[in-house]
């Protein structure tokens, strides 16, 4: 099994900057991909961005592009998702994933391990 752990939500103002942390224990696995999600009440659970572990590529939606970045310490075993120039539309609870395998995908049904989620509110 695996254990994800966020930390790092809060409440901000419109503009302002969060950094979410993810450590990752238990198995593991030789190629693997650690995403984040976010989900409003009464939403699906939507992609943000995914970082492959091994390779380092990322991927994000477009809404998020330019102000939001993904990285991982592979010592720490740490996903992270700084988060920048934040606005009111980005509150939402935020989801820490893992799948097997090196490919990232977008779709939540891919991921096999999940957070609590953490919760990020922006106000205007």
């Amino acid at each position: 099994q695996v254990q994800l752990v966020e930390s790092g939500g809060g409440l901000v103002q419109a503009g302002g900057s969060l950094r979410l942390s993810c450590a990752a224990s238990g198995r593991t696995f030789s190629s693997y991909v650690m995403g984040w999600f976010c989900q409003v009440p009464g939403k699906e659970r939507r992609f943000v961005a995914a970082i492959s572990w091994s390779r380092g590529s990322t991927s994000y939606t477009d809404s998020v592009k330019g102000r939001f970045t993904i990285s991982r310490d592979n010592v720490k075993n740490t996903v992270y998702l700084q988060m920048n120039s934040l606005k009111p539309e980005d509150t939402a609870v935020y989801y820490c994933a893992l799948k097997s395998g090196g490919t990232i995908e977008t779709i939540r049904r891919m991921y096999d391990y999940w957070g609590q989620g953490t919760q990020v509110t922006v106000s205007s």
